[in-house]
């Protein structure tokens, strides 16, 4: 779906990317046009929540998201999103994206992503290594939440 801005017709990933950037945001879902979901949110959290929460409005939308690592492509899978871009995406990420045949942009490639020392694999990069079912890793995602909850 469309929608005319001035006398230009935006794509559902132009009017995401244009709110991701010009709001600042960590995510943004569009769909028919219309925000769907936003969030300066780090991390998988904000993602999880549409997969758990927001599962059949998210199906068919387009995602402007800063990080795309195997973990989120898989929740991508799992929702059925209709196109991505990603500030930073990995590898990883991006073969996952086309064996769901989701179509992707992105402003930077890495191997894999990294935590935020940057000395190490993401915690979420490594609970989705050796996962290739979606409904796997959100339940892992689901328990690493749990487990840092307990930790409070």
């Amino acid at each position: 779906m469309t929608k005319r801005l001035g006398s230009d017709i935006l794509k559902d990933i132009e009017i995401a990317k244009d709110i991701f950037q010009r709001e600042d945001m960590a995510i943004v879902v569009v769909k028919n046009g219309k925000e769907v979901f936003k969030s300066k949110d780090r991390g998988i959290k904000p993602i999880y929540i549409l997969a758990k929460e927001m599962k059949e409005e998210a199906f068919g939308a387009s995602i402007a998201d800063k990080v795309i690592g195997k973990g989120a492509a898989l929740i991508c899978g799992y929702l059925g999103i209709k196109e991505v871009h990603a500030s930073l995406m990995s590898k990883e990420g991006e073969i996952i994206l086309n064996k769901y045949n989701i179509p992707y942009t992105m402003d930077k490639s890495c191997p894999y992503i990294m935590n935020r020392d940057k000395n190490d694999y993401c915690p979420i990069e490594k609970l989705s290594m050796g996962i290739e079912e979606p409904e796997v890793f959100l339940s892992r995602v689901e328990e690493f939440f749990a487990s840092i909850k307990n930790m409070e």
